[in-house]
């Protein structure tokens, strides 16, 4: 396996982005997105780059069984820290495994999991295809798959709003940004990202945006009280036209091919009121 690219980077990317109010919005709204789609505990997770567990650890809470794969160390080790302070209940139902995505389903057994999560690790990855194939492998049949990808849409709009003209000009035809980290990273079209999982036997059966409002705050502007609200406001927000389309981040859970029909009308990401 390839050096530790994150070694580094994992203290930024935990303490800075997701000790910040943005990583609060995407954890939130990601975490109940999820809740509409996984089935209940003790179903068997995977977390594919799954870092330090911000989005996993909670559901071992609800009871699920899980098993986070990354293929840093660093990032490993902060999640081993975290499960540290955790009850040994939970802690017990959390497996850390070190393993590159496209390698994972042969480590851990092709679908063998009722929900494969990875969120915020394709922008990091050259060819979605064939990493998309590995995260379908490991799902069982109407297991879901649930991608968080950078919108290539919407890449102008933070450093728009933050007055940096120069770099908001160069995002437009652009599917290349540097990120907070100093990272090269890669953004995709929902609609491409929705062919290229179908590709690999997952149906789409919803999606919705993540991180529309707060996306361009800074770490100097102040919440107080009002963080509760301003969570409800970014997860009505996900959920609706124009706003998800609008949003930095979108949120695609589809469903291995091979169980009875999804049936749409009662998923909120795809109901009529958010436009399908």
């Amino acid at each position: 396996m390839a050096e530790d690219a994150w070694a580094d980077l994992a203290g930024p990317f935990v303490d800075g982005h997701y000790g910040s109010l943005r990583g609060r919005v995407r954890t939130h709204v990601v975490d109940q997105h999820l809740r509409w789609h996984l089935a209940p505990p003790p179903a068997r997770i995977v977390d594919v780059g799954g870092g330090a567990g911000h989005q996993s650890i909670p559901l071992a809470r609800d009871g699920y069984e899980v098993t986070i794969v990354d293929p840093s160390d660093a990032m490993l080790e902060r999640a081993a820290q975290r499960l540290a302070s955790e009850a040994p209940d939970v802690a017990g139902r959390v497996r850390l495994v070190r393993s590159d995505a496209e390698e994972a389903p042969e480590r851990l057994g092709a679908g063998s999991f009722a929900g494969v999560l990875c969120h915020g690790v394709i922008m990091y990855v050259e060819e979605p295809r064939p990493f998309v194939a590995a995260l379908a492998a490991l799902a069982e049949t109407g297991g879901i798959v649930s991608l968080v990808a950078k919108s290539v849409h919407n890449l102008a709009t933070r450093p728009a709003l933050q007055g940096d003209w120069a770099t908001a000009l160069q995002a437009f035809g652009s599917h290349r940004q540097i990120n907070g980290l100093g990272v090269d990273t890669r953004a995709d079209s929902l609609e491409d990202l929705t062919r290229v999982m179908a590709e690999a036997g997952v149906e789409r059966a919803a999606w919705y945006g993540v991180r529309l409002f707060t996306d361009g705050w800074t770490a100097d502007r102040p919440v107080g009280d009002s963080e509760p609200e301003l969570l409800a406001v970014e997860l009505e927000a996900s959920c609706r036209d124009p706003y998800r389309s609008m949003s930095r981040l979108f949120h695609i859970v589809g469903v291995r091919v091979g169980n009875v029909a999804v049936s749409e009308g009662n998923i909120p990401g795809d109901s009529a009121d958010a436009g399908g």
